[in-house]
């Protein structure tokens, strides 16, 4: 569970390196500070808010962010607010990394990180983990579901718990009204959202609530709030592998280095559960587990969120087969061990409870009138596994309370850019295609068919981004022109160096 939720969150660890916050902040006005990774001071601010927003007089937490000053003089009015992904990931914690995709719109825009509540600073919902978790932790859901109970009592202990409703008081619906309080405390009339991943969920509920104070919207990885994520990780994650399968048959390269990749892969999940050795691919100790199915899963969806670590698979699924299993745990490990990938776990499955499980029995309630919720069939591979997990924890996890109007999303009033990989495992086309429609004429829907989870690293995205919010006029931000990314490759597949024939290793 800890490996799936850190590969969800890496809808912004992708394009980011982590980091901390290194001052601490205080009430507004805003005070200087310094954010390690980021070469100038900036500003931090915090605002006071209800922990339950129907009992203002009630617990307050603190919601921190930081405000990266515009370089001109002469700024202009609507800073760029960036929502990060997870659910549970810090904004403040991935600023460093993700500053550089907005240089551009930082020379006359405020760009701001805010940490959601449950995350970073802001009344943190944080399990405690080992820096290097053995593998072994890994491949046992009963052992990551008694982790997770665990954690749960953890929490209820923090001093912002005052009892176990109060997990309940972290949902999307929630974090987004904390989030126009910020705006509010800026003085900024109108925002512009930049949202990856479960960041989008963040915008489209912003846009929902708050759809004057929005300027343009950038929606990278859609991630509708009906698309009951522990089920569509199944879906979405067979087309995802079915898509690699294919794609290496059609090449002659990668056909002719592994002819046999989708009988090995059938017999490597043949071969499972089995006791394996393997060296961790983070400290070198060679361990010994039982490798389960669902461990072998996790580290093919995992790699298969950036197409560059997924062309490392062929070659990780061909040595498994054959009873070598290093490059397999060290593929699917290699996204979701960075730092700025691990979310919050607490907030992660205190809206992930509460938004998406209810879902999974019934997944038309409540959904968008002629945008019905998707059909999410488990993969013939991926099966259900996941799900069930999520259901078991979530049983015993506090439910917030979400409202019918959550699912259902409204026309935009203000242009909306829509980003979709085609080889995304978490949020393909599909999602981003329904909510282009939900948000209407003002919805512009960009397929990068050649990218994974995330598009606004690569090629030119990040100047169709800066074109699309600077343009004055939003007829010329909706018309923006994205062709150059359609010329993106797929990355081929590894081909092992291996020495010349007569000459000695």
């Amino acid at each position: 569970m800890t490996r799936s939720a850190a590969a969800w969150a890496c809808g912004v660890a992708l394009i980011s390196a982590g980091t901390t916050l290194g001052a601490h902040t205080s009430e507004a006005p805003l005070t200087e500070c310094r954010v390690p990774g980021i070469r100038h001071a900036v500003r931090c601010g915090v605002v006071q808010r209800a922990l339950d927003p129907a009992q203002p007089a009630g617990t307050t937490i603190e919601v921190h962010y930081i405000v990266v000053p515009a370089m001109a003089r002469r700024k202009l009015p609507d800073p760029v607010f960036l929502l990060a992904g997870g659910p549970g990931q810090s904004a403040i914690g991935i600023a460093a990394g993700t500053l550089p995709l907005f240089s551009r719109l930082n020379n006359r825009r405020d760009i701001v990180f805010v940490d959601q509540r449950g995350t970073g600073r802001s009344a943190a919902l944080e399990c405690a983990e080992a820096e290097h978790a053995p593998l072994a932790a890994q491949a046992d859901p009963d052992r990551q579901f008694e982790q997770l109970m665990a954690c749960k009592a953890a929490l209820l202990k923090l001093p912002y718990v005052r009892s176990p409703n109060d997990l309940g008081l972290f949902t999307t619906m929630i974090a987004v009204q904390d989030l126009d309080a910020v705006r509010q405390q800026l003085g900024a009339a109108r925002i512009n959202l930049v949202g990856v991943s479960y960041g989008t969920r963040v915008a489209l509920e912003y846009l929902r609530q708050f759809p004057s104070a929005v300027r343009r919207s950038v929606l990278d990885a859609v991630a509708p709030p009906d698309m009951a994520l522990p089920a569509s990780f199944s879906t979405d994650g067979q087309a995802a592998w079915d898509a690699l399968l294919r794609a290496c048959e059609g090449d002659p390269a990668c056909h002719r280095r592994y002819p046999a990749l989708r009988a090995d892969w059938a017999t490597l999940l043949k071969s499972v559960p089995k006791p394996v050795s393997v060296a961790h691919p983070l400290t070198g100790t060679t361990e010994r587990f039982t490798l389960t199915r669902e461990m072998v899963l996790g580290a093919v969806r995992g790699a298969l969120y950036a197409p560059a670590v997924a062309a490392g698979l062929p070659a990780a699924i061909t040595e498994a087969a054959g009873g070598r299993y290093g490059g397999l745990v060290g593929v699917g490990a290699l996204l979701s061990s960075r730092k700025a990938s691990q979310p919050a776990l607490g907030m992660h499955f205190s809206v992930v409870c509460a938004e998406d499980v209810p879902k999974l029995t019934d997944p038309g309630q409540d959904s968008n009138p002629g945008h019905p919720a998707p059909a999410n069939p488990p993969g013939a591979d991926f099966g259900s596994d996941q799900a069930t997990l999520y259901q078991r924890v979530c049983a015993r996890w506090p439910r917030g309370e979400v409202p019918a109007a959550f699912y259902q999303v409204p026309p935009s009033p203000a242009p909306a850019l829509l980003f979709s990989g085609g080889l995304d495992p978490a949020t393909p086309p599909r999602h981003g295609e329904r909510m282009a429609r939900a948000l209407g004429p003002t919805a512009r829907h960009v397929v990068v068919p050649n990218a994974g989870h995330g598009v606004m690293a690569i090629g030119c995205a990040r100047d169709v981004v800066y074109r699309f919010i600077d343009a004055e006029h939003d007829r010329d931000a909706t018309a923006v022109n994205a062709s150059c990314l359609s010329t993106i490759p797929r990355p081929p597949a590894f081909q092992p160096i291996t020495a010349p024939a007569g000459v000695s290793e």
